[in-house]
C-alpha cells in the first residue's frame, strides 16, 4: 500500500505550500475573502480552476507554476541548500549570509501600512455614503 501523493493533485500542493509558509487555512481564507471550509474543499480537490489558482498563488506569495510544479523533494533540496550555504568558509574566515534586517520588523511595518490604507479606504467610503445620502435628501 502506497502513501505517496498523486503528483498532479493541485489541492495537496496548495496545502503543503501553505503549511511551509506557516499559514493556517483561516489566514488563506481571509486573504481570498472566503471561509476556512472553502479552503479545505480547494485543498482536497485534485484540480483547481485557473482563475482560483491565480488567486491562491497570489495569496501564498508564489507563482502558479510554483504550485503546479511543487514537489516535496525539490522543497527539501532547496532548504538543505540554504542551510548548507548558510556559512561559507573563505581564507579561514566565516562569512555569514544572514539577513541584515529583522523580518518581524518588516512584517509589522507591512501590517501598519495596510492598516493605514484600510482606514483611508473606510473613510473614503463613509464620505461617499454621506455625499450620496445628501443627494438623496435633496430630491
Amino acid at each position: 500500500m502506497s502513501t505517496a501523493t498523486k503528483p498532479n493533485h493541485i489541492g495537496r500542493k496548495i496545502s503543503r505550500i501553505r503549511e511551509l509558509r506557516d499559514m493556517k487555512q483561516e489566514a488563506l481564507a481571509q486573504a481570498l475573502g472566503t471561509n476556512q471550509q472553502a479552503i479545505s474543499i480547494i485543498e482536497n480537490s485534485e484540480t483547481v480552476d485557473e482563475e482560483k489558482l491565480i488567486e491562491v498563488a497570489k495569496a501564498l506569495g508564489v507563482t502558479v507554476d510554483a504550485i503546479k510544479n511543487f514537489s516535496e523533494e525539490a522543497a527539501f533540496n532547496y532548504f538543505n541548500n540554504i542551510h548548507d550555504n548558510d556559512f561559507s568558509h573563505s581564507n579561514g574566515a566565516i562569512q555569514s549570509n544572514n539577513c541584515s534586517f529583522n523580518p518581524l520588523d518588516k512584517m509589522m511595518e507591512f501590517i501598519e501600512e495596510n492598516r493605514k490604507l484600510y482606514e483611508r479606504l473606510v473613510q473614503a467610503e463613509k464620505e461617499k455614503n454621506e455625499y450620496l445620502e445628501k443627494l438623496l435628501k435633496e430630491k
